[in-house]
């Protein structure tokens, strides 16, 4: 679950988005779309770069009929007698991944990924049903929800993670601190780890922008979760020290290209607000521990402020429950106890 947190004063260079079957030029030879998701958060931006004879494409949409509906316009319209030269995809969630195999095959692209990324989306692809799969099931139960929340779950809410056509089965791989040219341009990688393990970012310093994908969006904060097979990781500490590697490292006025929201300019300024975002909720989870031990599904509506039905949403809110959990018990405020049933967790 994507929150959303007030930004800061920001700058929005581009106060509107582009409409379906646009395209916005936000620097020469840098074109910004988007595509439709069936979610509470309803967009994705996708990039074009010129790239030669042709245009390289920084993320792709989710794979269901709208977005393929969607790229046909783009194809037709903005982009027509213009070819694809690539893919590069920043991580392996659906909303950025998931056309990305479709367009290789139809286009005869290769796909740049990091490899953690790649790998996990090619294994979703092979195994979907291993989501369902122990011991992923008693991991959700034993931080108290109910079996009937858990099916759902691992049902209905893990059901987005299969929207990927099937990635090409070879890669361009992508390592931070790499140089890497699309046209006359030349990108630095950087990796960002929380969202998800290795999302790559592209940094052009003649350009001033980056391309972030989803480690720091203006108007809401990117989901941070712990994943069912690292049951004891710490995505939110990995967040955290991420965000303080891009305040190092970049000016205060480059121009973020992220892949929701709008672009921005003011990135250590969102960074810092982020961070104190994550900060005010383990203060909110202590607070409730010290009033008597907690599950880590009772300190979902905590740290949301309401209870969660739905089950795509209550996949991302109680992993990122459990992240700022973790992250507490790492840092010795919180302890983990056993309870009637599975775990509950007390103030240390």
């Amino acid at each position: 679950m994507r929150t959303h947190a007030t930004p800061a004063t920001l700058d929005f260079p581009y106060p509107l988005p582009p409409k379906p079957g646009e395209a916005i030029e936000v620097r020469p030879g840098v074109f910004w779309a988007r595509f439709p998701l069936p979610f509470r958060l309803d967009h994705v931006n996708v990039y074009l770069i010129e790239d030669g004879d042709g245009l390289a494409l920084i993320d792709a949409g989710i794979d269901d009929a709208p977005s393929r509906a969607a790229w046909e316009a783009l194809l037709a319209g903005p982009l027509r007698g213009r070819r694809l030269t690539r893919v590069i995809a920043t991580h392996f969630h659906p909303d950025h991944v998931g056309l990305a195999g479709w367009l290789c095959d139809r286009f005869g692209l290769q796909l740049a990924m990091s490899e953690t990324e790649y790998l996990i989306a090619l294994n979703i692809r092979l195994d979907p049903q291993g989501l369902k799969s122990e011991p992923y099931r008693s991991f959700y139960r034993s931080h108290g929800l109910t079996e009937e929340s858990t099916e759902l779950l691992l049902g209905n809410g893990l059901a987005y993670l299969r929207m990927v056509s099937p990635p090409p089965r070879t890669f361009l791989r992508l390592i931070a601190d790499d140089r890497f040219a699309i046209g006359e341009r030349e990108f630095q990688v950087m990796s960002g780890a929380g969202h998800s393990p290795e999302q790559v970012m592209l940094y052009s310093a003649a350009d001033n922008l980056i391309l972030c994908g989803d480690q720091v969006l203006a108007k809401i904060s990117p989901n941070v979760s712990v994943e069912a097979m690292d049951p004891e990781g710490d995505p939110l500490g990995a967040y955290l020290r991420s965000l303080g590697t891009l305040k190092r490292k970049l000016p205060e006025d480059v121009l973020v290209l992220p892949g929701h929201n709008l672009p921005f300019v003011g990135l250590r300024t969102r960074a810092d607000e982020l961070i104190a975002h994550h900060e005010a909720r383990c203060m909110a989870i202590l607070e409730a521990c010290k009033q008597g031990p907690q599950t880590v599904a009772e300190l979902v509506p905590v740290i949301f402020g309401r209870r969660i039905e739905d089950p795509h949403q209550l996949v991302f809110a109680f992993s990122e429950a459990l992240a700022h959990v973790n992250i507490l018990v790492r840092g010795g405020r919180l302890r983990v106890a056993p309870a009637a049933e599975g775990l509950a967790l007390e103030a240390a």
